[in-house]
């Protein structure tokens, strides 16, 4: 398996990843995740948040403004 199908399979991203696939800095997606108006989805895993892939892409498309309707 080469790395390219590793990343493709991977479930959960880690913060620096989610970011950087949001395009937001690390420091954004923490007060998206945490702050006032929380609301992406993330998974603990003892001390470390991770973020589920399927599920931040269903956030993105929840939360599209613009361009046609759905």
């Amino acid at each position: 398996m080469n790395s390219t199908e590793t990343k493709s399979q991977q479930l959960l991203l880690s913060t620096e990843e989610c970011a950087r696939a949001l395009g937001v800095s690390p420091r954004k997606l923490w007060s998206m995740t945490f702050g006032d108006q929380p609301g992406l989805p993330y998974v603990r895993c003892g001390r470390l948040v991770r973020y589920p892939l399927k599920a931040l892409e269903r956030w993105v498309e929840e939360h599209q403004e613009g361009g046609e309707s759905r």
